[in-house]
């Protein structure tokens, strides 16, 4: 992998992870259509550290609200009064929006993996994300905000995140949905999304840290991952920043027709 492909890839990364058009999707879509291959040790080292670097970027985005958040539910724990603050109640809803995902990742598994091997069945998905982003604007009544949310609101937007394990569905995107569908507003939708990656991807960083610890590939490309690294960390940070400033006077209906546009290109040219 060459420093320029590292920057290419580390620019799709830290973009589409957060914008609602699905970054596995087009982490197995570029490489396809610029015909590059990347031994597989090279590959999961670079897809790891890749996705570390868009973790890092919503750390550093919300670090504030994380901060409250932890020091609020420890607090909670400590007076044995689960939520006696709204930032403590959000850290439990976040957890419960999370154990879906962790279920799903674990009974899914090999059907995730057969997906990620087809790119016809990422132009599919692709379509799936489209679906949702229209369902959430046309059936959203867009009226509440994070103050609002309750543990019902949390396990619903934590289904949606299921849909999200296979590529072409967008993370943030079919979770943006979940929440409008529960009459989010759009920003708040996407700040609860936002939220909830962070012990999703946590969890998964750290599965994949273990066994990047055994790869030799890290020594052999360091370079080009700590540049994938440091641009999807900038480009990511840079993705939420905006993609909240827009849902705050757009929809997202443009999303919905780039992913059925992407999509049907896909299956055309696969």
């Amino acid at each position: 992998m060459s420093p320029f492909q590292a920057i290419v890839l580390g620019i799709v990364q830290g973009i589409t992870e957060f914008l609602p058009i699905s970054s596995s999707g087009h982490l197995v879509i570029v490489p396809q259509l610029f015909g590059w291959h990347f031994a597989k040790p090279v590959a999961f080292v670079f897809d790891v550290l890749v996705q570390m670097g868009t973790l890092a970027a919503v750390i550093i985005y919300f670090w504030d609200d994380l901060w409250q958040i932890t020091i609020e539910f420890v607090r909670a724990l400590l007076h044995r009064r689960p939520c006696e603050s709204k930032a403590a109640c959000l850290g439990w809803y976040l957890i419960l929006a999370t154990i879906p995902a962790v279920i799903g990742g674990l009974w899914l598994k090999d059907s995730v993996e057969s997906a990620f091997s087809s790119p016809r069945a990422v132009g599919y998905f692709l379509w799936v994300t489209a679906a949702l982003l229209v369902l959430g604007e046309l059936a959203g009544r867009r009226t509440r905000n994070l103050s609002h949310l309750n543990w019902v609101d949390a396990l619903v937007v934590g289904l949606f995140q299921v849909l999200a394990l296979f590529p072409g569905v967008s993370r943030s995107g079919s979770t943006i949905a979940g929440g409008m569908l529960r009459s989010l507003k759009r920003s708040t939708a996407a700040r609860f999304s936002f939220l909830m990656s962070v012990p999703v991807m946590l969890g998964a960083g750290a599965v994949a840290l273990k066994d990047l610890a055994t790869t030799p590939a890290l020594h052999q490309a360091w370079l080009p991952v700590l540049i994938g690294f440091l641009v999807a960390l900038g480009t990511g940070y840079a993705a939420i920043r905006w993609l909240l400033q827009y849902l705050s006077h757009h929809s997202l209906y443009l999303f919905a027709a780039y992913c059925a546009v992407l999509g049907a290109v896909v299956l055309l040219l696969v």
